[in-house]
């Protein structure tokens, strides 16, 4: 099936007739598989909550509601006046992801609710509950009396029994790009002034009463505020909602609205294993359709990045920098290796023109003078290589629609917007407006400096990546950097939010005792299979190749970096283990490709092959091997079928790769 035609091969939407809360005192939705369960109530004081069972297991308890400007909260003397109910089962191709298609199977419940004494003021919860999880959130109808809503505070608390062990990204405010390392938590040890970041995974521990997994998150993120949550002070085990502030108000505002209010959807996953919260595609569902009619212009695939590496070459007869001849010899690499993007970024000037954090006018349809831009253009349409643009959101914001159209005009691949650090209300409006106007001009895009995905990559699916992480630069300025243990999170943790941009393909590999902080140059921690595993351990659509050319020279894995998939037909993860190692399996066709990372110790692990099909398969695995440096790699060869079981053994800081094609 072609993954260009957005096709339903399998519809169904039924709406249920209206059922009033007399004749349903305990308003319940369940999951298809009646895994997940969903049973809304008042309180004694009129307040919506509910609970939520995972296998019959109680595993969140959940408390709702709104704050406004210039009115009583909606969250107390509320009163149930309908409930409906809404059943979908369809299926529908995916241009760009983890798999090219994807299930959107769930139940849904819409409670609505009015005031007490005030039957005019309303408010409607939305629950739905799939096989893998449930998210709800909150629509306030438009009240003709107002001319807008001013939202000050969103009431939900979630509230977990037990007290399981909480993996957080905690962050100095909301002004933020996610660079932070997660900790480990009991959620009642979390210290109520510590903002914390989305993703959040919970673990089960032995003080919990239940073996679920869960992963709270948030979806359908637009013309609102990202949410972020923080230990309730005063009630245990209790997580509350915090929302980015509005910029420059004084009166609290986090979202206006001039309609029907519709907030995001915050998502719990569930599971009884970590592995198919990663595999999920809950957050994707749970976004509005493609708004590209026909994305078959959309091409992932890999792309240098100078920036990363200082713009160091060796043996040119030229001064590398910011100029025609070093991006010149970048594209040469590229056509050599089959590389089909090359960035133009910048040093401490961007490409085109001024600070890389502008201070003033920049015009960013023209480039530094030792840039030849026409000259660079022709010469990578000669070499079949396209370019990519990275710049600065402020750079952009004033020219967006200008650039957008010359970008197009020149042929341009797509671009890298950087250092948005916000998730407010205003910006979250600004990620909208920039996918819609690349889409309209064949542009992709990367978010960089970004917030967490909330799954916009399905409604544009010219987006692609977003950085939301603490990153391989810091190896450039961090005693601390990027250590293996890290990178496993990134995996284990902030994947399961969505696609991730990370720096990937640096070449002088090191253990973490013996990392050397440089600008140029720089190291990357963790042994070579390691770092080539995050080619398929990440979904990352446009990967870097951030070293430069002369690095890459001889190097053991640069034929499996240059030739492995961005985009993927199948997707299982068939090892996560928190703090030890993944391993996840990607299909492309009918070849496979699994990855493998450790954190600080060894593992050995053993993969079934059941999931190959039919056949005989012809397995290429790049190793650690049991003793020598990091940048060293064994390869391994067996013919293997659905039968059969992979052995591996990875090093600490390790990994492996392996390619399974059909013999």
């Amino acid at each position: 099936m072609s993954r260009f035609r957005i096709v339903a091969l399998l519809a169904t939407t039924l709406w249920s007739a209206t059922a009033h809360a007399d004749s349903e005192p305990t308003p319940t939705v369940t999951s298809p598989d009646a895994k997940v369960q969903v049973q809304f109530s008042l309180s004694s004081e009129g307040q919506p909550t509910f609970e939520a069972f995972y296998d019959d297991q109680a595993v969140v308890r959940g408390a709702l509601g709104l704050e406004f400007a210039g009115s009583e909260p909606l969250s107390s003397d509320l009163k149930v006046v309908d409930t409906t109910r809404r059943h979908r089962d369809e299926t529908y191709s995916v241009p760009v992801g983890k798999t090219d298609s994807i299930r959107d199977h769930f139940n849904e419940m819409v409670v609505s609710l009015a005031v007490r004494n005030d039957s005019a003021r309303k408010l409607e919860i939305v629950f739905r509950a799939y096989d893998d999880g449930l998210a709800f959130r909150y629509v306030v109808p438009r009240d003709d009396s107002q001319d807008a809503f001013t939202l000050t505070e969103e009431l939900t608390e979630l509230t977990f029994p037990g007290n399981p062990t909480a993996r957080l990204l905690p962050l100095n405010g909301y002004t933020t790009s996610y660079e932070k390392y997660y900790e480990k938590s009991p959620v009642s040890a979390i210290d109520s002034k510590t903002l914390i970041g989305l993703p959040v995974l919970l673990e089960p521990t032995s003080s919990t009463t239940n073996d679920t997994w869960i992963a709270l998150t948030e979806a359908n993120l637009a013309d609102y505020a990202g949410l972020y949550l923080a230990a309730a002070e005063g009630r245990p085990n209790t997580l509350v909602a915090r929302l980015s502030p509005l910029p420059g108000r004084t009166d609290g505002a986090k979202v206006v609205a001039r309609s029907t209010l519709t907030t995001p959807w915050r998502v719990l996953l569930m599971s009884d294993r970590l592995e198919p919260l990663i595999e999920s595609n809950l957050v994707f569902n749970l976004n509005e359709p493609s708004k590209i009619a026909d994305p078959s212009w959309i091409r992932p695939g890999r792309t240098t990045f100078p920036w990363w590496n200082n713009y160091i070459l060796e043996d040119v007869g030229f001064e590398p920098g910011l100029n025609t001849a070093t991006h010149k010899h970048y594209i040469d690499f590229c056509s050599k290796q089959s590389i089909e993007y090359h960035s133009l970024d910048g040093t401490d000037t961007a490409w085109y023109g001024g600070p890389i954090r502008p201070n003033g006018p920049i015009d960013v349809t023209t480039s530094v003078p030792e840039i030849d831009l026409p000259e660079l253009l022709r010469y990578a349409k000669a070499k079949n290589v396209r370019l990519r643009l990275w710049m600065h959101w402020a750079a952009l914001k004033p020219q967006l629609d200008e650039a957008v159209a010359t970008y197009e005009q020149w042929g341009i691949e797509g671009i890298m917007v950087d250092f948005m650090d916000r998730d407010d209300q205003e910006m979250v409006a600004y990620y909208h407006e920039v996918a819609q106007k690349a889409a309209q001009h064949h542009l992709t895009v990367t978010w960089h400096g970004a917030y967490k995905p909330t799954g916009m990559e399905r409604t544009w699916p010219n987006v692609l990546n977003y950085e939301a992480a603490l990153n391989q630069e810091y190896n450039k300025w961090s005693k601390i950097g990027t250590p293996p243990a890290h990178n496993l999170n990134i995996a284990l943790i902030r994947s399961i939010a969505g696609p991730i941009d990370y720096h990937h393909g640096g070449m002088r590999n090191v253990m973490p005792e013996d990392l050397k902080v440089s600008r140029s140059a720089p190291q990357v921690q963790g042994t070579r299979a390691h770092q080539l595993a995050m080619y398929v351990v990440y979904e990352n659509h446009m990967p870097m190749l951030v070293d430069y050319p002369e690095a890459y020279q001889g190097q053991a894995g640069l034929d499996f970096l240059t030739t492995v998939p961005t985009n993927w037909d199948e997707t299982r993860v068939l090892v996560a283990r928190l703090d030890h190692c993944v391993v996840v399996a990607r299909r492309n066709g009918r070849d496979w490709y699994l990855g493998g990372m450790t954190g600080s110790d060894g593992e050995s692990v053993d993969l079934p092959l059941s999931y190959l099909g039919e056949g005989r398969f012809d397995a290429k695995l790049l190793l650690d091997p049991p003793e020598g440096h990091p940048t060293d790699v064994n390869e391994r060869r067996e013919s293997v079928d659905a039968n059969d079981t992979l052995s591996v053994r990875m090093s600490r800081g390790g990994g492996f790769v392996a390619t399974l094609r059909p013999e």
